[in-house]
């Protein structure tokens, strides 16, 4: 009786020689080659080919264990005959086993010169069960007998007689073990399936790895297919290119479209560096050993081109002297007195020294103030080209700097794209929106601008895709902002920053004036008419139309009051000279046609509704009889505003116009301008504390802080008592609380809105003041000192009291402002509350102080702590009022 029918009848372990491998796995009924490598694996061999040519294979969990008899097999292995055994030269034996069933290892043994397996025989189940598991395992069956032929198809390697194999098996066992075999699976794989018990389970897995198999056989003939029609396609389209050459070189064409010589030559006329020239050659050698249509050709083409296509020199000379640099740009632009003059600086110098490096500028300032327009007039009173590029939004680093041309679709940054649109090695360059940057995982693209802004760096700057030093020291970098906050401070210390301030309504009426208003008339077609807004009517719209420290919106609404006058024109019968000369067919003049949309219009006669009617219905035609448009006579004024825009949008900042205890209004600055910031104070018995409301940030919760405690810990001084704090509480709120609000500049304000509410004192009608103070009592400089002043005035406030440290801005004031202004500058916060609250001091029998009114323009203020005041203007007045009265009136004519 052999080993294998003792095992057969019995299940306890048995014992055979173990050859042990790493990189097979051999199943039940299939014959496969095994190799004996090791020298316990050859003696295992012999000793079975000396006895019934049986032994057990096994699967080593790991590898580098081979020599040692400490070994690590997985539990499931298979008990193989070997049919036949080669003797090779380094001392290992080749192997032909053929399985005969799957085994459990129990325990390895070392036996002198070889290992033994302690072995358990696992019998192949027979498919039990009820009808419809019967059933679905037999689908599963078929399923794998459809799946395997399948399998064959795309492989090509399995022989017809195991196909017919898998087709005639009925043992789950058997059609898996076949199945196995054949498939070229991993290692690990074909572990799984030899492990795998139940015979449900084993025919689960079969059908499942099948299944992947067959799709990734799929997937792979179709790109093969894909690949090899672009090879084919590529080789046709060369065989044609090299058919068409030998064609031209018949007909003597061969030198007509030389790309390679053209392009050579036109880098040689912007005479570039060395480096580049260079690097151009060694990619037109590369070119020239590829085929044309492939993608590398093309990538190496296209970079060709860009070196090409880059200004390398010469520079452009500045051909206008100063005086003509200053008449362009007061030409385009009112005001911008620190700009304009940095660019007349720069011209200056450039005529010393013509080697000098172009400046790095930063326009801040609101929205509509002209920084983005001014770039453009200083490329005009340079002489030099114009480039913009917006950074709002920009996210990725490769916008500046390019991708790598290596990858696909690869282009320069915006940086090197606007040198080729430029055509110019020096250009002027506007950055817009620098201040909108934002950064991501893509990089952060302000510090990519580090490198172009640094007038040390910018000489050699390296785009990515160019990956050559590329010169940008002649180019003037002009950037825009509406806030330095959000812009990184390394990018910030690089750039000058040149502040742009909101425009006073006095410099949007001259604005309007001299800019806004031809530019409108022109465009809407009135340039040669008659048609006058006079200034109370800008004026009007300035302060009840807009609200805006530019003039956006301002010219919005002019365009908007010009085109209704020129609908208006249109249907009084007026038309464009040009128009006039064109002939006009019967059915017009006769006023056929599609009468015009006339809801909302303006009343008009009979028979110009139907002139009208003939100038719209047939191609805009006039009529016949229709006037020139240069006789056209019209004066607009500020009562015919209402009319022309409808009601009024905008009365004034202020909330309160009666001030109670506890009410005071404070100046803030925004991107927007300067606004009037008010500040309500109560008092109440109770325990809360200090109460802050009105969506304030951190900074002002901290002023309101530190005002409360100077004030406790100077109660006396202000005539209060221990019974002003104990047992109440405080509630501070700053109306319109659905908008952020901080800064250190409301300080002041909300000290003497506190001692206000808690003195029972209300403030005098008229005042406004900002300013920060410690916690002993001084007063602290703040910025955007012009832009409140101008909400100030703006909102009929004209007594401010300001930080001393302030006194030097208010030079930056517009004459026309800072003359009706009456203005208190104060280096601690006592004497700003005996002049805003003087009726405390009396009562607490601390003497006010002598303070004198503002003097008249052609007098001297004697009063240190007061401002004094610019000269008169030209006013509309009719009168004049004192320039230091306590109740002072805003003068007519400059607004209600």
């Amino acid at each position: 009786m052999s080993i294998l029918e003792s095992l057969r009848m019995k299940h306890d372990a048995k014992e055979l020689p173990l050859v042990y491998v790493h990189e097979a796995v051999v199943f039940p009924h299939a014959l496969s080659p095994v190799l004996a490598a090791t020298k316990f694996c050859t003696a295992a061999a012999e000793v079975a080919l000396a006895a019934d040519r049986q032994v057990v294979l096994g699967l080593l969990r790991q590898t580098g264990v081979e020599q040692s008899t400490e070994i690590d097999i997985h539990e499931i292995g298979t008990l193989v005959h070997i049919v036949q055994a080669v003797k090779l030269s380094d001392g290992s034996t080749r192997l032909l086993v053929e399985g005969r069933q799957r085994v459990r290892v129990r325990r390895t043994v070392y036996r002198k010169e070889y290992m033994a397996a302690s072995f358990e025989v696992i019998d192949d189940e027979t498919l039990t069960g009820s009808e419809a598991e019967l059933k679905e395992l037999s689908v599963i069956q078929q399923l794998i007998r459809k799946d395997f032929v399948v399998y064959a198809e795309l492989t090509r390697k399995i022989p017809p007689e195991t196909i017919h194999a898998v087709k005639r098996a009925l043992q789950p066992h058997l059609m898996c073990n076949i199945v196995a075999t054949a498939m070229g699976l991993k290692v690990e794989r074909k572990y799984e399936l030899l492990a795998a018990i139940p015979a449900r389970e084993r025919l689960e897995a079969t059908a499942n790895l099948l299944a992947q198999e067959i799709e990734l056989l799929s997937l792979q003939k179709k790109i093969s297919q894909k690949v090899r029609s672009r090879l084919e396609k590529t080789q046709k389209e060369y065989f044609l290119q090299e058919q068409i050459k030998e064609i031209n070189r018949e007909l003597g064409r061969e030198g007509d479209d030389n790309e390679a010589a053209e392009l050579q030559q036109r880098l040689e006329a912007k005479s570039p560096p060395a480096e580049v020239q260079e690097r151009f050659n060694k990619e037109l050698a590369r070119i020239a050993k590829l085929q044309p249509m492939s993608p590398e050709s093309g990538v190496l083409r296209a970079y060709c081109e860009w070196l090409v296509d880059l200004p390398w020199s010469p520079r452009q000379l500045e051909r206008h002297g100063l005086n003509q640099a200053r008449a362009i740009l007061n030409e385009d632009h009112y005001g911008m007195k620190k700009a304009k003059e940095r660019i007349v600086e720069y011209i200056a110098v450039r005529q010393l020294n013509p080697a000098l490096k172009g400046p790095i500028l930063c326009l801040v300032g609101p929205p509509g103030t002209g920084k983005t327009s001014l770039g453009r007039s200083i490329a005009r009173a340079l002489a030099r080209d114009f480039v913009r590029v917006s950074l709002g939004g920009v996210r990725d680093e490769a916008e500046i700097r390019g991708h790598r041309k290596t990858y696909v679709g690869a282009l320069p940054g915006k940086i090197l794209q606007s040198m080729r649109k430029a055509g110019s090695t020096n250009p002027v360059f506007l950055l817009d929106e620098i201040d909108k940057l934002s950064s991501d995982f893509r990089g952060d693209p302000a510090s990519a601008l580090l490198e172009v802004l640094d007038p040390e760096q910018n000489s050699t700057f390296v785009d990515h895709y160019l990956e050559l030093a590329y010169d940008l020291s002649g180019v003037v970098f002009v950037t825009t902002a509406n806030s330095v906050h959000t812009i990184p401070y390394p990018l910030l210390d690089r750039m000058e920053i040149i502040e742009i301030p909101g425009y006073s309504e006095y410099e949007k009426l001259a604005i309007a004036r001299s800019f806004i208003i031809p530019k409108q008339l022109r465009e809407n077609g009135l340039g040669e008419s008659g048609v006058r807004i006079r200034d109370d009517a800008v004026l009007e719209i300035i302060r009840h139309y807009t609200m805006e420290s530019g003039v956006r919106s301002l010219e919005r609404e002019i365009a908007r009051v010009i085109r209704k006058t020129a609908e208006a024109a249109v249907e009084a019968g007026y038309a464009a000279a040009v128009l006039l000369s064109v002939p006009v067919d019967d059915e017009v003049a006769a006023g056929a046609g599609t009468p015009p949309l006339t809801v909302g219009a303006p009343t008009v006669p009979a028979a110009v509704a139907v002139e009208a009617g003939g100038a719209g219905g047939a191609g805009g035609a006039p009529p016949p009889d229709s006037k020139p448009i240069a006789s056209y006579r019209k004066i607009i004024a500020s009562t015919s505003i209402p009319r022309l825009l409808g009601k009024r949008r905008h009365q004034n900042d202020l909330l309160f116009t009666e001030l109670t205890p506890g009410l005071a209004c404070g100046l803030a600055w925004t991107e927007q301008g300067g606004t009037v910031l008010p500040v309500e104070v109560t008092s109440f018995v109770g325990d809360d504390g200090l109460i802050l409301t009105g969506n304030l940030g951190d900074v002002m919760k901290e002023s309101a802080r530190t005002a409360l405690s100077f004030l406790r810990s100077h109660a006396l001084d202000f005539g209060l008592t221990g019974k002003a704090f104990e047992g109440r509480s405080l509630h501070v709120h700053v109306p319109e609380g659905a908008i952020p609000k901080d800064g250190p500049s409301a300080g002041v304000t909300l000290t003497v809105a506190i001692l206000s509410a808690l003195s029972g004192t209300p403030l005098e009608a008229g005042w406004a003041m900002t300013g920060e103070i410690s916690l002993t009592g001084k007063l602290l400089a703040v910025g955007g000192i012009k832009e409140k002043l101008l909400a100030a005035h703006r909102n009929k406030l004209y007594r401010l009291v300001l930080p001393e440290s302030n006194r030097k801005d208010l030079d930056d004031v517009p004459a026309e402002v800072a003359r009706d202004l009456e203005c208190h500058f104060c280096a601690s916060i006592v004497p700003a509350l005996q002049v805003l609250l003087p009726g405390i001091f009396s009562r607490a029998g601390v003497a006010k102080p002598a303070l004198k009114p503002v003097a008249k323009p052609a007098a001297k203020s004697k009063k240190p702590g007061v401002a004094k005041p610019r000269p008169e203007v030209d006013s509309d007045s009719s009168g004049k009022r004192p320039a230091g009265s306590a109740d002072r009136k805003r003068p007519a004519g400059k607004g209600q």
